[in-house]
């Protein structure tokens, strides 16, 4: 027997594609003041299938936008070493505008000492210790954008967090950690879930906005969910699914995001929002300038 869905959807998609095509008009003032148009570049180690389609899909949206892209491209055996110089070299690049790491990187890389090395200012994807830092202290700064794209959707369907039982699960330093710092940056009361804590459902059911970030397949069951919380599912997992039960959570939340349409596209629009951000700055100007 199924239950009917009660909860009304967060569209990702739609806000993602107006944020993007913002974006698009940004960078194409930005290419008439400067003569240069926004550059995003790609670092991808190895071939693993699902990070050359996600890289591809990167790549073509950034076309859409008017950001021009340089992608490079490394053996699987790289060093952290020739990584990290590989995306030091770009960081010196006047040319390129921002960097992005596909990750994961294989197991034999110090993924952060590669992260450090991107320059804070080029560091659109959030994901050095200078962005985590200005995260934290609600500074200006690039956000890890997964988080940020939580953010907007938040603010999109007009949800005050003021007060709000924010539950995080997932203590990534890239998706978890962040979207808990943001999520406290607006007057909500956070608890970070994880995998080593004790009766976890317990503390998703006191949830007034929920985070799944755990990348469990259908983890979080309907019955767990808070009636009348928001769910924002930041997993996806293989099959199409997230890391919440879409189903049965949507008969008790009041808000919800699809997957696939929901906090995805969210990810790659601040992706090269951010990416315009920073040449912008990289020419002494703002979005509000152009």
């Amino acid at each position: 027997m199924t239950t009917a869905q009660t909860a009304r959807l967060m569209d990702g998609t739609a806000l993602a594609r107006r944020i993007s095509e913002q974006t698009a008009l940004h960078a194409a003032k930005l290419a008439e003041r400067t003569g240069t148009a926004p550059c995003l570049a790609t670092v991808l180690v190895g071939e693993d299938p699902a990070s050359v389609t996600y890289v591809r899909m990167k790549q073509n949206r950034c076309a859409k936008a008017g950001i021009t892209s340089r992608h490079v491209a490394l053996p699987a055996q790289t060093t952290t070493e020739e990584l990290v110089a590989t995306i030091t070299a770009l960081s010196e690049d006047p040319e390129i505008s921002g960097i992005l790491l596909q990750h994961p990187v294989p197991h034999h890389i110090d993924e952060r000492a590669a992260f450090e090395a991107i320059a804070p200012g080029k560091d659109v994807d959030g994901v050095t210790m200078h962005s985590f830092a200005a995260m934290g202290f609600g500074l200006p700064g690039f956000v890890s954008c997964t988080p940020g794209g939580i953010m907007r959707l938040l603010a999109e369907y007009d949800v005050d967090l003021t007060g709000k039982h924010a539950v995080v699960v997932g203590r990534s330093a890239i998706l978890g950690k962040p979207a808990g710092m943001l999520l406290l940056e607006q007057n909500a009361t956070v608890t970070y879930c994880h995998s080593r804590t004790k009766d976890l459902a317990s503390i998703v059911r006191q949830a007034d906005v929920l985070v799944a970030a755990v990348g469990k397949a259908e983890f979080i069951r309907g019955e767990d969910i808070k009636p009348g919380a928001v769910v924002l599912d930041a997993g996806y997992n293989e099959g199409n699914v997230g890391d919440v039960h879409f189903e049965s959570a949507a008969a008790r939340a009041s808000l919800i995001t699809p997957v696939p349409g929901g906090v995805g596209p969210m990810t790659i629009a601040v992706l090269l929002e951010q990416t315009v951000q920073a040449a912008a700055a990289q020419a002494g100007l703002s979005l509000a300038d152009l």
